[in-house]
């Protein structure tokens, strides 16, 4: 395994984040979590706003360390996941037919296409489409973990509130906010986390 080694700016980049946030009293994957979108976003709210729990972090955590594969909602998210290939089946022309002929979104049938291709045990990263999570809940992947964090006025908050009273192993955030870099910065906080789960 090599070690990674960040680059000077992005060390002292979670020196400024650590002097103006404390989050030691949170679980080790959990923190690693919250430090790496606050750093990719730099909005300290992201601290009090994700909502997650730390054994369903180290449940996705081993399945990223077993080769679970990990399916994004848009070409954005897996552009920012830096340490491993990612599935996304969003710009497929199979996703528009199927889209026009069901009368859904591209997203949604993107996770129809990448659960055909996949199957259960994914890390699924959802950082843009509202659609694409309620399609994985409807479509019971039975996932590793869901990263849902979704941007937008409309149906982002209330996707992620469905994502967690789903009872999926989730990490997701109670605001609207979110977006690609950051649901990429949760994915890669895990596939970057070097130690062991508590």
């Amino acid at each position: 395994m090599t070690v990674r080694r960040p680059h000077p700016i992005e060390v002292r980049s979670f020196e400024i984040l650590r002097s103006r946030v404390d989050l030691s009293p949170m679980p080790p994957l959990w923190r690693a979590v919250a430090e790496r979108v606050i750093h990719s976003s730099a909005d300290l709210e992201y601290a009090v706003d994700l909502q997650t729990r730390e054994e369903d972090l180290e449940r996705g955590l081993a399945a990223l360390r077993a080769g679970a594969p990990i399916v994004t909602d848009v070409g954005m998210v897996a552009a920012g996941i830096t340490a491993r290939e990612t599935v996304c089946h969003v710009n497929d022309p199979a996703a528009a037919r199927m889209a026009r002929a069901a009368g859904i979104t591209r997203s949604a049938a993107a996770v129809r296409l990448a659960y055909a291709e996949v199957g259960p045990g994914a890390v699924w990263v959802v950082g843009c489409a509202p659609t694409a999570l309620f399609e994985i809940l409807a479509r019971g992947v039975a996932p590793a973990l869901v990263i849902g964090l979704p941007v937008g006025f409309v149906g982002a908050a209330e996707s992620k509130e469905a994502l967690r009273a789903g009872g999926l192993p989730q990490l997701s955030n109670v605001s609207e906010k979110g977006g690609s870099a950051v649901a990429a910065a949760a994915a890669n906080a895990l596939l970057y986390y070097e130690g062991e789960p508590r």
